[in-house]
């Protein structure tokens, strides 16, 4: 009897694997880090095979601390960085380039030129997305531009296209041999290809940015009774495991967080911060900044929809500080640092190092650091960058009440940043509600894991999921805070001093 749940998590900088038993524990996790690379300013890639390889790591890495082998598994489900685009040989596995990261803004002439027929949201009606460098058909149209012979591959229908779970399980599941080309309703939801209503490849947008249709994956549910494919004898596995369960990242994290009834939010903290609010079987559009987008589709049940709130750099710029200005050794390091300081000592810092997402969507806006004067230390620079984490949220959460209309009362959150105390309480004084973490912060591979779970029977139904779910902590606001005005006032006035720096 098949006793645990394996999900695969493969994040913007790493990649883990964490296995589940049924009260959605962890017992076994293994994570390695992969290479950023940076050709150019404002272009960033990894390399797919190097991804690959970690993963199959990573797997045996969980599989060994668990002490457990494929039998004890009733199945898989895959997690993923959203928007990275790859296109590879469907014949020998090899990709054509490096895979374009949703960081990544090599896009935005393109996105220009989309936009003079119809503005930045000319397909906003039919994908719930605004022209962005973040969404993958760009990035696609990009190398079937720029790759010689690659536009050839894909008219022969030898060159296929996958955000990285496609590129993740069909590797899992056979590769050249075999292997399953398939995404699922929220990964294609971030291409900007699919029309929400039905979740269906729209034939012309694909013509618009001229793309094969033929290169597309098939979509299908998140959680899937029918299957994707099963893993290989000789897989990383180690043995024949149903693999049936596929989430973006941020709409994991909100299966983890068991946010099933419409009005139930999240938010996760990590490369970026992506916080999702739960709208049911409704598509609404948004009229302030925020994506509309897929949140799951268990089997045949209809599809639920969520607002989404997209922040490109967060736990980023924590690494920016570690790797790019060598003021921390460890990213951990930071809470320490910034606590040597009782406030930002008077500075903002505003990482719009791929421009500015949600709710602003302005691509040529760069980052600023604003306000700095003699006084202003080490400390103050760790401090202001975590509390851009937090008045970046605010914004979000203020855009998605004004869509939603329903306030917000207490935020879940999850995600590596979520440990970190000082953080938090700054973000419950800059909301102004309660910020509460979870017992398993981890929730965007037990997201994966409920995905294919569900699929095979190993969870009954989302009522076993939410009695999972359990309080580990809860910041409350400080009586008396200037963070939710006075100090908000001035990140407001900071984030203008960012806009159009970048002149085409």
């Amino acid at each position: 009897m098949a006793k645990y749940v394996a999900a695969v998590d493969q994040g913007t900088t790493s990649t883990r694997c964490m296995i589940f038993n049924h009260a959605g524990e962890s017992v076994g996790i293994d994570q390695l880090e992969h290479e950023q690379i940076y050709p150019q300013a404002g272009w960033v890639e990894h390399d797919p095979l190097e991804i690959w390889a970690r993963t199959q790591d990573v797997i045996k890495g969980a599989m060994k601390k668990a002490g457990i082998t494929a039998a004890d598994l009733a199945a898989v489900g895959v997690t993923n960085q959203r928007e990275t685009t790859v296109v590879w040989d469907k014949n020998t596995g090899k990709p054509y380039h490096n895979a374009l990261v949703w960081q990544d803004t090599r896009t935005d002439k393109i996105c220009n030129e989309l936009a003079k027929d119809g503005g930045q949201d000319r397909f906003r009606a039919q994908v719930g997305l605004p022209l962005a460098t973040y969404f993958s058909g760009p990035k696609v149209k990009w190398l079937l531009d720029n790759v010689p012979g690659l536009r050839e591959a894909a008219d022969k229908g030898d060159a296929i296209f996958g955000n990285i779970d496609t590129w993740v399980i069909w590797n899992l599941t056979g590769g050249p041999n075999g292997g399953a080309h398939v995404t699922d309703v929220t990964n294609a939801s971030r291409t900007m290809l699919m029309d929400l209503d039905g979740c269906h490849w729209d034939d012309a947008i694909c013509a618009a940015m001229t793309i094969p249709k033929s290169m597309l994956p098939e979509i299908r549910p998140s959680s899937d009774p029918k299957i994707y494919g099963h893993t290989l004898e000789n897989g990383p596995f180690g043995g024949r495991i149903p693999v049936c369960g596929d989430l973006g990242d941020q709409q994991a994290a909100t299966v983890g967080q068991a946010c099933f009834s419409p009005g139930e939010s999240k938010n996760t903290y990590g490369t970026g911060c992506f916080m999702i609010l739960n709208t049911g079987t409704k598509i609404v559009p948004s009229k302030s900044g925020l994506l509309t987008t897929a949140c799951y589709k268990f089997g045949d049940e209809p599809t639920v929809y969520a607002l989404e709130g997209s922040i490109a750099i967060t736990g980023a710029l924590v690494q920016w500080l570690r790797d790019n200005l060598k003021l921390i050794e460890k990213s951990t390091d930071v809470e320490d640092l910034a606590k040597t300081v009782e406030d930002n000592g008077g500075i903002y810092f505003v990482p719009a190092f791929s421009g500015l997402f949600a709710p602003y969507w302005k691509s040529d806006a760069r980052g600023v650091i604003a306000g700095m004067t003699r006084y202003v230390n080490r400390g103050h620079f760790a401090r202001a960058a975590l509390e851009a984490t937090a008045f970046q949220t605010r914004e979000v959460l203020d855009a998605m009440n004004a869509d939603s209309g329903v306030p917000l009362t207490a935020l879940k959150v999850d995600g590596g940043m979520v440990y970190n105390n000082l953080l938090m309480q700054f973000q419950a004084d800059v909301l102004g509600v309660p910020v509460v973490r979870p017992k398993v912060a981890e929730t965007t591979a037990l997201g994966a894991a409920y995905a294919a779970g569900l699929a095979v029977g190993f969870w009954k139904n989302t009522d076993e999921m939410r009695a999972n779910w359990g309080m580990d902590k809860t910041w409350e606001p400080t009586p008396g805070s200037k963070a939710s005005t006075e100090l908000y006032k001035q990140w407001k006035k900071a984030v203008t001093r960012t806009f159009d720096w970048v002149e085409h």
